[in-house]
């Protein structure tokens, strides 16, 4: 199935929105606790880092997909916005990027 999914710019598309949602909820729910209550910054630097590539790269996709398919900018924006909510890239994947 992943096979399938990385051949199309939408599917690309919700394999690192999906990536990105998980590393959001890492990043606020492991490894901020573990800085601030624990004393382990380099948690939230290696977490932080992963993260912050997986939302280029969605970002980026995003442009691409929403380019390609003549997504309407009110679509295109909620698809951004929802990258900033935890839990938010799912809710798109499963509200805008399936087929």
């Amino acid at each position: 199935m992943v096979s399938e999914l990385i051949k199309s710019a939408l599917g690309r598309l919700r394999i690192i929105a999906f990536l990105e949602g998980v590393s959001y909820l890492v990043l606020l729910g492991i490894a901020m606790p573990l800085k601030y209550m624990a004393g382990l910054p380099q948690a939230v630097r290696v977490v932080g880092m992963a993260h912050g590539v997986l939302f280029v790269l969605f970002v980026l996709l995003l442009v691409q997909v929403a380019t390609e398919k003549s997504w309407s900018f009110k679509k295109s924006a909620l698809s951004f916005i929802s990258s900033l909510v935890p839990f938010g890239t799912f809710y798109a994947d499963a509200r805008w990027f399936r087929k």
